[in-house]
């Protein structure tokens, strides 16, 4: 990759050779422009353009946050990366696995932060044995004492303050191990074979991570502190395992660093936890992590990414095949800012990835956080009557434009058209959201003191999306849209009707759109969400938008 500002300085200099007739001008031109370039390379490879990603309240109590991404540029040499108990062996066999797996990627990273300036820390915990006598020890014995040195650093932090206006995330009571009980019961024995504790049979750090002469090496809070004071470093990566336990908890983990005031970051992708799924929330061991990394992310510090120093994309364990799907949520009649959580948690954990990004409670027209989109499979939207800003619109606009999936409820046939009012300067409408996108085109809707009932068409029984549920007609909560006629290349899969009405009005339908599915309900009352069978409508469309085979619906057991 180019350094900032090297083609525009080519281009200037293109511009001086076409118009200087001195070749001594133009040879100074030149000199001094490369010059520049070089120097501009320099400062880049001297630090870490970050995009920090956080979670803020959308208002006090509310239980919704907003994800908040900032822009953030880092000295190298103000900058330390802290690798937490990578070692060369654990108890559970599974969790080996995946250190292996993602051993090579933080080797890459270990390195690319070495020539940015940055100073490694393996903190290999209950292993300083075998590294007495090397550099990088005793670098970490003799730093100087701190002058503020913090009371307890040398202690585990179980928990912060901030920590106590949430909830924890997962149960990891039983040590979060998800071997299979035979393969664990073969590797215990393969460890006391070669005279290894099964319970503890880390030795020293994995020798898929290179150590340096120049790095350092220690697992003591005071003594890392010492380190990081005594070179003026206030920036911290922390990269290992496991986030739940030691990545936060360690007197060098993220709770000490961000409570004595260090810019600490996570590197989400760069981390695994200790999380058993046949333990509450009963999700799969990856949505495990992902709910750690938000529980973080809302009381701790916030997380970065891997790609941000290497490039490319995040790194994701072979066996997470989870589809990620951003719910979108700006609507303030139907409730889903409640519903969609809720069906979320219930039953999407073990096999889809979820971020919710949600409208700002204090501006209408505002949905803060559509950067998460960027990582999205699948969009899903409940939004009704928002004027965006023309970036946060265009977003919108690429991603349905890309070609991925789409599954929208009911108000996002209106959700970026306005009645009679014109937007706000800089900000944007896309009226024919509905029948550009969904295939609908709605203009309004029956009274809501209407009965309504919905039923799935005899000829589309056989589709995945509607095939396990009942022919019989269905009673709902939701008034009855107008959204007829929909697009021509739309397949319809259930109507509705009104009591007392002999027309019936499209009520889910899909159709694809420059290569990506799209599903569309005009339901999604809060009572809908009561009726097992809309809920199987929704599960069935998610598996559909992302070409799989649904399982049956099953719900999480509550705590």
């Amino acid at each position: 990759m180019e350094p900032r500002n090297l083609t525009s300085r080519r281009s200037v200099i293109r511009c001086a050779i076409r118009s200087s007739r001195s070749p001594a001008a133009i040879g100074l031109v030149v000199a001094s422009l490369v010059i520049g370039a070089v120097a501009s390379a320099g400062d880049e490879i001297d630090s870490f353009e970050i995009t920090k990603r956080s979670r803020v309240e959308t208002s006090p109590g509310s239980g919704r946050f907003h994800v908040v991404f900032k822009r953030e540029t880092l000295k190298g040499k103000q900058t330390a990366v802290i690798v937490c108990d990578m070692w060369d062996a654990h108890h559970c066999l599974n969790a080996v696995r995946r250190v292996k797996e993602m051993a090579p990627r933080m080797n890459r990273f270990l390195h690319t932060a070495r020539d940015r300036g940055a100073l490694v820390i393996h903190a290999p915990s209950s292993c300083m044995k075998p590294y007495e006598g090397h550099p990088g020890r005793e670098r970490a014995k003799r730093a100087p004492r701190a002058k503020n040195l913090p009371e307890d650093i040398g202690s585990w932090c179980h928990r912060i303050p901030a920590e106590e206006k949430g909830k924890y995330p997962i149960d990891q009571s039983d040590g979060g191990e998800d071997d299979d009980p035979e393969e664990h019961r073969r590797w215990h024995e393969e460890l006391s074979a070669k005279g290894l504790n099964p319970r503890a049979p880390w030795t020293r750090q994995i020798d898929m991570l290179d150590i340096r002469d120049e790095d350092v090496i220690s697992d003591s809070g005071v003594e890392i502190w010492n380190v990081l004071e005594e070179r003026d470093i206030s920036n911290v990566f922390l990269v290992g395992v496991h986030t739940n336990m030691c990545v936060l908890g360690r007197p060098f983990g993220l709770r000490q660093m961000a409570k004595n005031g260090k810019n600490v970051v996570l590197v989400r992708d760069q981390t695994d936890t200790m999380y058993n799924p046949a333990r509450w929330p009963y999700v799969s061991h990856f949505t495990g992590t992902d709910l750690i990394v938000e529980h973080i992310e809302k009381y701790v510090c916030p997380t970065v990414t891997s790609d941000q120093v290497l490039g490319g994309r995040p790194f994701r364990f072979s066996k997470d095949d989870r589809p990620h799907i951003a719910f979108v949520i700006a609507e303030d009649e139907y409730e889903t800012q409640e519903t969609l959580p809720a069906f979320a948690r219930d039953h999407l954990g073990g096999h889809f990835r979820t971020s919710f990004i949600f409208g700002s409670d204090t501006r209408r027209n505002d949905i803060p956080g559509l950067e998460a989109l960027d990582d999205a499979d699948i969009l899903f939207l409940s939004v009704r009557r928002r004027a965006l800003p023309e970036k946060q619109l265009a977003r919108i606009r690429r991603f349905v434009d890309s070609g991925k999936p789409l599954v929208a409820l009911r108000t996002s046939s209106h959700a970026f058209a306005l009645r009679g009012k014109p937007p706000q300067a800089e900000h944007a409408l896309w009226p024919e959201f509905d029948s550009e996108v969904l295939g609908g085109s709605y203009h309004g809707h029956h009274g809501s003191k209407k009965n309504t009932f919905a039923r799935v068409l005899p000829d589309a029984a056989g589709h995945p999306i509607v095939a396990s549920i009942s022919p019989n007609e269905h009673r709902v909560s939701s008034s009855l849209y107008k959204t007829s006629p929909v697009a021509k290349d739309a397949t319809l899969l259930m109507m509705g009707r009104v009591e007392g009405s002999d027309r019936p009005e499209p009520v889910a339908w899909t159709r694809t759109r420059r290569g990506g599915r799209v599903f569309y309900t005009s339901l999604g009352h809060r009572g809908d969400f009561e009726q097992e069978w809309f809920r199987r409508l929704l599960w069935n469309a998610l598996f559909w938008a992302v070409d799989r085979d649904a399982p049956a619906l099953t719900t999480a057991r509550a705590e």
